[in-house]
């Protein structure tokens, strides 16, 4: 057997990580290091004067060994008074803070350098602590918690990426000058009353106030507006659960980090921004990260002319708010397949059942089908499973051209969501559709108008409504819904389909060029689309260019050699000249005129 050369003890590690290091790096990089070895220094001068020592500098982080918990928290403590006071002498762009994290455990020691989960640990709860703040493990917690005038502040128990097992973390800090805001330490839950971020079930989104440039006070009260506009956006998505702008909006000083705040307030999702003015224009940044994983999940930057502020910040709003629940809803899907078939809740079939019905296979769908099957029998009374089941059985009913067996069970399913959530918008929305399917699109409008009341960034039921009004030969008025689909839901899974209404629109018109190019967008995102080609075809006949109608039938006989002018004429519109104006203009493709 080899030698040992190595040997186990106890002790405590302090993992110090500089903040915004890589972006005094950019400003001026002689002078970021020049800082970062001025506090390097500090810190270990206070390490040495508390019984400690510094290993294993790596970049823009130090690493700390105590043999006594106390006289580490002490240290560090002390390291962070004195460059909280250097930092103070400088202009705020210039500043460096640094943060720690403190674990108590054993440890392997080798040549000086110290291994092992424990060493990993105080790494991770450092990512947890406020800018110039400590987050504590709970071992180190116990050793010092009556010895020190400390007080400390429960984030709950938290999975730390490639720790096997959860690791209750706590904030310190002494009297008031080192303190986050009293608004965030008030909102963030007690030692004795842990609150988690739960991995099972509907998750949380919170939205934080946005930043502004500060420039002007107008600017100011425009961002609360936005995240305002947003959170009541949100609360119309029934399945996604909405933490109140009285809580939320505590945390107005975003240097706890998002995934402190988020583990504060209980929310799976945080939602944050920063709003700019230049002269007559704004850039709104909004982003969105999983606080169970510290993973940016979306972010995307918004530029548009301050005309109107007021009706800017309802488009916005809007906006952000149905690229949101889609997001949300993607990651909540990809999060279902970490865990195995046996163990999956209601919740998750519900999400593993639209991963597969979003892939739009045959195969697919009915493996949707199971899911959402066994989501029902688990729970019949869920309103998300109830859905879930009228958009399944609408979207094979649209297949089939109107199976009426498959359109009752739509009706059954959304009257009983209608029971357990008379509040919820989709059931309103897929009665409108029904209605549609079956001929009544007036019917339509007003289960449509519900649906809009109740939720006015849905961007199915504005796609919907577009149709309705298409079908009752509105196609001017009909042309604006599904325009603001496009803008609600610019990602969509189904967009193809609200393109394809869109060009038809424009073929009611005869704007031709609009009715073409609609058709090709429609057609990049499915190009076995056959109602968006057979639009195309039409217009480009009535455009005089017949040559490429021709090319475009080759395409559309290929793809759908059993196509007959009987798909059209089943389009229920009103007035049946509607369905024997766009075969007229299909024909005009083959014709000698």
């Amino acid at each position: 057997m080899a030698e040992r050369n190595y040997t186990r003890q106890l002790a405590t590690i302090v993992s110090i990580d500089a903040v915004g290091f890589s972006r005094l790096m950019g400003l001026d990089d002689e002078s970021a290091v020049a800082a970062f070895e001025e506090r390097r220094d500090i810190i270990a001068e206070s390490c040495s004067t508390f019984g400690g020592r510094t290993f294993g500098d790596a970049g823009d982080s130090v690493m700390a060994e105590f043999g006594n918990p106390i006289e580490a928290l002490r240290a560090a403590f002390d390291f962070q008074d004195r460059i909280v006071t250097l930092n103070s002498s400088l202009d705020e762009p210039m500043r460096m803070p640094f943060r720690a994290g403190i674990n108590t455990g054993d440890v392997i020691v080798r040549e000086g350098r110290l291994y092992g989960d424990d060493v990993n640990i105080a790494a991770r709860i450092q990512e947890f602590a406020p800018h110039d703040g400590l987050a504590v493990s709970e071992t180190t917690w116990h050793h010092v918690k009556d010895k020190t005038a400390a007080e400390f502040t429960d984030l709950g128990e938290l999975m730390l990426k490639n720790i096997a097992l959860p690791v209750r973390v706590l904030i310190a800090r002494r009297g008031g000058n080192l303190s986050p805001p009293p608004a965030l330490m008030a909102a963030i839950p007690s030692v004795n009353g842990r609150q988690n971020v739960s991995l099972k079930g509907p998750p949380a989104i919170a939205v934080l106030p946005f930043q502004s440039d500060g420039g002007e006070r107008g600017v100011g009260y425009m961002a609360d507006g936005i995240a305002e506009d947003i959170i009541y956006g949100l609360s119309h998505r029934r399945w996604l659960s909405v933490i109140a702008k009285n809580s939320s909006f505590q945390f107005r000083d975003d240097t706890l980090g998002t995934r402190v705040i988020g583990n504060a307030l209980g929310a799976r999702y945080i939602v944050s921004g920063t709003l700019m003015r230049n002269d007559e224009r704004i850039r709104l940044t909004t982003s969105l990260a999983d606080v169970s994983n510290g993973r940016l999940v979306w972010s995307q930057r918004f530029d548009r002319a301050l005309a109107d502020i007021f009706s800017l910040r309802d488009e916005i709003g809007a906006e952000i708010v149905s690229i949101l629940d889609k997001e949300v809803d993607r990651a909540e899907q990809a999060r279902t397949f970490q865990v195995p078939w046996e163990s999956l809740e209601t919740w998750q079939l519900v999400r593993r059942g639209r991963w597969h019905m979003n892939r739009r296979t045959r195969g697919d769908t009915e493996i949707a089908l199971e899911f959402f099957e066994k989501a029902y029998r688990e729970d019949p009374n869920s309103s998300a499973v109830l859905n879930e089941l009228a958009w399944w059985y609408f979207w094979r009913a649209w297949l089939r051209f109107g199976d009426s067996d498959d359109l009752d069970k739509v009706k059954q399913y959304s009257r009983k969501a209608l029971l357990m959530d008379s509040l919820d918008a989709r059931p309103h929305a897929h009665l409108g559709v029904m209605d549609i399917m079956r001929g009544r699109p007036a019917s339509a409008v007003d289960h449509l108008e519900e649906a809009l009341h109740i939720n006015p960034s849905f961007a199915f039921a504005h796609s919907a409504m577009g149709s309705a009004r298409l079908l009752l030969g509105d196609a001017a008025g009909a042309i604006p819904f599904f325009v603001e689909t496009e803008r609600l839901s610019p990602f969509d899974l189904y967009r193809f389909h609200n393109l394809g209404e869109l060009a038809a629109a424009y073929s009611f018109l005869e704007d031709w060029p609009s009715a073409i190019s609609t058709a090709d967008r429609s057609l990049d995102l499915s190009p076995g689309y056959f109602y968006s080609r057979f639009l195309k075809i039409g217009a480009l006949a009535r455009s005089g260019r017949k040559q490429e109608a021709m090319r475009e039938l080759a395409i559309l006989m290929t793809r759908h050699p059993d196509f007959s002018e009987q798909r059209v004429r089943w389009i229920p519109f009103v007035d049946k000249a509607a369905n024997e104006f766009l075969i007229a203009n299909f024909k005009s493709a083959v014709s000698d005129d």
